[in-house]
C-alpha cells in the first residue's frame, strides 16, 4: 500500500498529465473541426456517435450533451451497430465514430458499411494514419502523448481529450444555433436547474394568503394579520396604495424601543418603501434579491397594485437554493 504522499504525487501527475493533454487540442481546432461544426449545423438529418469500449461511454455523453443544448443526436453502440442497428442511420445523418486506436475490429468492419450509406463521417481519433481516419470524410484529432496511466494502456488521457472535443463541438454548435437560456429551460424543465431558468413569482405567491392592513390599523390587528398569514409580514396599505411594509423584525424592534405600544397604528410601526417583485420575476432572481437584503419575504406588485408575497420558504420547497 502507497503511503498518503505517494498516493497524493500520482494523483497530481495524472491531473497534470490530463491537463497537458487537453491544453495540446487547441491545435486540433482546424479546419476540419470548423468544417463538421458548419456540416452540423446544416445538416437535415442527426448526428449518430458510435464508438466501442471508454470511447461508447464517453459517446453517450457527447450525445446527452448536444440533446441538450439544441443538437439531435443518437448513440449507437459500434458492435450492436454491426449486429441490426445499423437500420437507425438514416442518409441525411451525421456519423460522429470515436476511436483513440482507430484500429478496433468492430470500427472495421463498422466503416466500409457507414461509407456505403452515403452519411457524412467524422473520426473523432487518436491515430491519423488508422483505418477510421483513412476513411472518414472528416477528422478531429484527439491523440494524445500519452495516457495517464504508468503502463500507458488504460484510456485515461484519450477518453478525457475525446470528452473534451466533444464538448467543444457541442458547445460551438449551441453558439452557431443562438441557442438561450430559454431554449435550455424547454429542453430541461424537471429540477432545480430547469426551475431556475423558467419558474416565475407568479407560479409560487398565488398560494400564500396576501395579508394586508391600513396605515390607520392599530397594532393589535396588525399582529392578527401576521400571525394569521404564517408569512412573517404584512402589507401595509393607505386605501389601495401600497405605503410599507411590517415584517416580526419590525414587531420585535418596535417592542424594544416603546414600552407602551398599545396607541401606535400600522403607519407609526412599517418600514416604508418596501422592496418589490412583479409576478414576471423569475424565481430565482427573487431569492438573488432575499440574498442581498438578508429579507425571508418580497410583496408582490403588478401594474401598482399589491398582489400577495413570496416567501423563501415557498422557493426552497421547489429546491431552488
Amino acid at each position: 500500500m502507497k503511503d498518503k504522499n505517494s498516493l497524493r504525487s500520482i494523483a497530481n501527475s495524472t491531473i497534470k498529465n490530463e491537463a497537458d493533454a487537453i491544453s495540446n487540442l487547441q491545435a486540433s481546432v482546424d479546419e476540419n473541426f470548423l468544417t463538421s461544426v458548419d456540416r452540423i449545423i446544416h445538416s437535415q438529418g442527426r448526428v449518430i456517435v458510435t464508438g466501442i469500449g471508454k470511447s461508447a461511454i464517453i459517446g453517450q455523453k457527447i450525445v446527452a450533451t448536444m440533446n441538450s443544448t439544441g443538437t439531435p443526436a443518437a448513440f449507437m453502440h459500434a458492435a450492436d451497430a454491426i449486429h441490426g442497428d445499423l437500420g437507425t442511420i438514416r442518409k441525411e445523418d451525421i456519423v460522429i465514430c470515436l476511436s483513440k486506436s482507430g484500429e478496433t475490429p468492430e470500427i472495421r468492419i463498422l466503416v466500409p458499411l457507414l461509407k456505403e450509406y452515403g452519411s457524412l463521417l467524422i473520426a473523432m481519433v487518436g491515430n491519423r494514419e488508422s483505418f477510421l481516419a483513412r476513411h472518414a470524410d472528416l477528422i478531429i484529432d484527439t491523440t494524445v502523448p500519452k495516457e495517464a496511466c504508468p503502463n500507458n494502456l488504460a484510456p485515461t488521457s484519450s477518453t478525457t481529450a475525446q470528452l473534451v472535443m466533444g464538448d467543444a463541438l457541442a458547445v460551438c454548435l449551441l453558439e452557431a444555433r443562438g441557442f438561450t437560456s430559454d431554449d435550455f429551460a424547454k429542453l430541461h424543465p424537471g429540477g432545480a436547474l430547469g426551475k431556475q431558468l423558467y419558474l416565475k413569482v407568479g407560479d409560487l405567491y398565488t398560494g400564500n394568503e396576501a395579508p394586508r392592513v391600513q396605515v390607520k390599523d392599530d397594532i393589535r390587528k396588525v399582529i392578527i394579520e401576521i400571525s394569521s398569514s404564517r408569512l412573517g409580514a404584512t402589507a401595509v396599505l393607505r386605501g389601495g396604495n401600497l405605503e410599507g411594509i411590517i415584517t416580526d423584525g419590525d414587531l420585535r424592534r418596535m417592542l424594544e424601543r416603546n414600552p407602551d405600544y398599545s396607541d401606535l397604528t400600522a403607519g407609526e410601526i412599517m418600514s416604508k418603501n418596501p422592496r418589490t417583485v412583479s409576478p414576471e420575476m423569475l424565481v430565482v432572481n427573487a431569492l438573488n434579491l432575499m440574498r442581498k437584503n438578508n429579507i425571508t419575504q418580497l410583496l408582490v406588485v403588478e401594474n401598482e397594485e399589491y398582489k400577495g408575497v413570496i416567501h423563501l420558504h415557498d422557493i426552497l420547497r421547489e429546491g431552488i437554493i
